[in-house]
């Protein structure tokens, strides 16, 4: 398959990882006339109950990737920290999209803060973190308070720890596993933002966004879009979000995370290359969802509109709500223009993303206060029975 050739319905699309995020993808591209291959180690997993075909190896078993790489016609990914030598193998086969080139940047917070450095987009103050003694002397450039993260991996707020006092940095250092880091000044924001952006193989960009997004315990807690407070900044949200996807080649869909400060500046935090939690509720709102575009990112299609249609908000369905058995759903399927998504997942977790669900309404806002006031409602129930 040539960089530009065009991957029509009937194609076979591959995806390494299995997680809620391919699942949706799945069911996009099913709707689309695609056929999803899953690969991943993980047995009944939220992506292969949905896909066309399933398979489950070690990302460390070559003979399967290979297997799996010649039966698709391109591969794209569920999260981005698959093992870079997986990707290697697969792409002697079939191309992989988004590429090496964007994990590269992507999957190491260090080298993802020198590239937006590079293209003039603002970031956090930041210092790279190799050992005790450069930690100390990263907080006395960089000042406190700070946030000490992990180079590798990290999400939902795993693998970083605030620094607020100097002599906390010893006890931080041990907490990190003395593991490779880097330290970011502290940001004063007012509300954090989502832009999702997708490039296509013929060069073609799309943006949706800004998203506003509220967090509890680090994790992603309700999304609003579109909110009337942030038009003065959308322009400029969806024009760093596009810069990004122009300088990093990308093809495929990506997810710029963004602070708004306190003085209406822009800060960029993280690219994450791929769909985004916040960009779920792009499936009922949005005349293009996330994962349909990510399909036609891939594919060399046309990419389509990810204007709203509608207001919409979405609220994470957490582990928690398990605690007691599978949670009362009626609550939520009683909601008008409600739209219930629950992940198929074996194991209830604590701050486990277990599902979501979203509500569209007159306004973003409105359907916030609907959106959280029956997923509340979920717990009352439980704890009456």
């Amino acid at each position: 398959m040539s960089a530009n050739s065009t991957l029509l319905p009937g194609a076979t699309l591959g995806m390494l990882g299995a997680g809620q995020l391919g699942r949706m993808f799945a069911l996009a591209a099913a709707r689309m006339g695609y056929h999803v291959h899953v690969f991943s180690p993980r047995v009944d997993s939220p992506t292969g109950q949905v896909a066309h075909r399933e398979t489950v190896a070690d990302y460390n078993d070559t003979a399967a990737l290979e297997a799996f790489a010649k039966s698709v016609d391109v591969v794209t990914l569920e999260f981005e920290n698959i093992p870079i030598s997986a990707i290697e193998i697969v792409e002697q086969f079939v191309p992989v999209r988004p590429s090496l080139s964007v994990l590269h940047v992507t999957q190491n917070r260090l080298r993802e803060k020198q590239f937006l450095t590079d293209v003039g987009i603002a970031c956090a103050p930041f210092s790279e973190v190799n050992s005790l003694a450069e930690l100390q002397i990263a907080i006395q450039a960089i000042g406190l308070p700070a946030v000490l993260k992990t180079a590798h991996s990290g999400y939902d707020g795993k693998g970083q720890t605030a620094i607020h006092a100097a002599g906390d940095a010893t006890t931080v250092w041990k907490a990190m596993g003395h593991q490779p880091a880097v330290l970011e000044g502290w940001i004063d924001y007012q509300q954090e933002l989502s832009v999702l952006v997708a490039g296509s193989t013929t060069g073609e960009i799309a943006t949706c966004g800004p998203i506003a997004n509220d967090h509890a315990n680090h994790i992603l807690d309700v999304s609003r879009f579109p909110v009337s407070e942030l038009a003065a900044i959308a322009n400029e949200a969806e024009e760093i979000g596009r810069t990004i996807a122009e300088e990093l080649n990308l093809i495929g869909l990506c997810c710029v995370e963004l602070f708004l400060t306190r003085d209406d500046k822009l800060i960029v935090n993280e690219i994450a290359p791929r769909p985004h939690n916040s960009g779920h509720l792009t499936i009922e709102s949005c005349a293009t969802s996330q994962f349909e575009q990510q399909v036609r990112a891939i594919c060399g299609l046309p990419l389509g509109s990810m204007a709203s249609r509608t207001p919409a908000a979405m609220v994470n369905l957490l582990g928690e709500l398990w605690q007691n058995g599978e949670p009362p759903w009626l609550e939520l399927l009683a909601v008008p223009h409600g739209y219930l998504h629950v992940y198929g997942k074996t194991e209830a977790q604590s701050g486990r993303k277990m599902g979501h669900f979203t509500v569209l309404g007159e306004s973003a806002d409105a359907a916030a206060q609907i959106a959280i006031a029956a997923r509340a409602k979920l717990s009352t129930k439980k704890a009456a029975t």
